[in-house]
């Protein structure tokens, strides 16, 4: 192994990924983790990081003296909230030096190998966010419920909405529909309660039946579809108008959700290049 030694970390909602490159980007050791998000506490997302990297590091077959040669970069899901930037600095490590910064920043600098570009991630949530000649872009992303628009969260919500009018007699009935209001039973009253302690990730469960019911043909969820489809294209465009020069779309619901998009987004769109470990290991490079 050369004297340079490149750690990436990425950390999600879901899980955490680490790998070790060398200077020459040959990768020496890989290691996961579980969810790494600020939402969880500074303990166990620090926990769940340094998990990833040992394993990591064994797999490398690194020493703990071989860690003072470490140049690391952190893709956090949440870093930004409030308090943590300071919190995550301040944690003891034993590289030469750290770098942090979003997991979304993290998965467009991999996307676009470095270079300048944009990402819309479509998943639980949705943000569009960019670097453009050292500027940095966002539209959108600013949580479920008054954000997040097109996302999984974001369909069950429209889905259960559609789902009780129906109940009521509001609006046509349909599969989907019918598929939604099963699940409380067909009772209203089960619905809001579970409405006062549903998350945004619990509100995405719904989301592959909306679209399985689309794919299908069912009207309701076809609008559903068509409405966060037109939600995508927005942040596809708005980040083009602020001078992207490319976009890649990622996430969960990417590939579900392309068909669906508008054709000129669709030709404007551009296939990931790296992933966001790559993308946290430029961070560690630049750092």
């Amino acid at each position: 192994m050369s004297d340079a030694i490149f750690l990436g970390v990425d950390g999600g909602g879901t899980g955490c990924r680490a790998r070790f490159e060398d200077d020459a980007g040959t990768v020496q050791g890989q290691g996961i983790a579980g969810p790494a998000t600020t939402r969880l506490g500074i303990e166990k997302l620090s926990a769940a990081i340094e998990t990833a990297w040992r394993a990591a590091a064994a797999e490398a077959g690194l020493r703990d003296g071989d860690l003072a040669r470490v140049r690391a970069g952190f893709a956090i899901a949440g870093y930004n909230r409030k308090g943590f930037p300071e919190a995550l600095r301040a944690l003891p490590h034993p590289f030469a030096s750290v770098a942090y910064d979003t997991d979304a920043m993290g998965a467009c600098l991999g996307a676009h190998d470095g270079a300048d570009g944009a990402i819309v991630i479509v998943g639980t949530g949705s943000v569009g966010i960019g670097r453009v000649a050292g500027r940095d872009l966002r539209v959108g992303g600013y949580g479920f419920p008054i954000s997040d628009e097109g996302s999984g969260a974001d369909l069950g919500l429209q889905a259960v909405r559609v789902a009780l009018r129906a109940h009521d007699g509001r609006h046509e009935p349909s599969a989907l529909l019918r598929a939604v209001m099963a699940r409380f039973g067909d009772d209203p009253i089960a619905a809001v309660e579970w409405m006062d302690k549903a998350s945004a990730t619990e509100y995405a469960t719904f989301a592959p039946l909306v679209m399985r019911h689309a794919d299908a043909g069912d009207p309701a969820a076809r609008r559903i579809v068509q409405g966060a489809a037109e939600q995508i294209d927005g942040l596809v465009r708005a980040l083009l108008t602020q001078g992207a020069p490319r976009v890649a779309l990622l996430g969960g619901l990417a590939s579900a959700l392309e068909a669906w998009l508008s054709p000129d987004v669709r030709r404007r769109l551009t296939p990931p290049l790296k992933d966001a470990v790559s993308g946290a290991i430029r961070l560690a490079r630049a750092g």
